[in-house]
């Protein structure tokens, strides 16, 4: 996300929240970036645990296939 420095002056608690969520919003004047407001090394940490232990939960719930029905998948996908 883009915005000129006077909406960031006028909505910059807005901002943060966008910024808290993951969000990156660069700052520009007169149209040039010159600043750029992004989450702290720690948020996207923390964030990509919370992404990585979801990834494991749903894995956790697929049962993994057997090599027959490997082997009967890779069969009916041929011509």
């Amino acid at each position: 996300m883009t915005v000129g420095a006077f909406e960031a002056k006028t909505k910059l608690s807005e901002l943060l929240d966008r910024v808290e969520q993951g969000e990156e919003v660069v700052i520009t004047r007169h149209g040039r970036p010159v600043a750029r407001l992004m989450p702290t090394a720690e948020q996207e940490n923390s964030r990509r645990c919370n992404a990585m232990e979801a990834i494991r939960r749903f894995r956790e719930q697929i049962s993994p296939a057997t090599a027959q029905e490997i082997r009967e998948l890779i069969e009916a996908g041929r011509p």
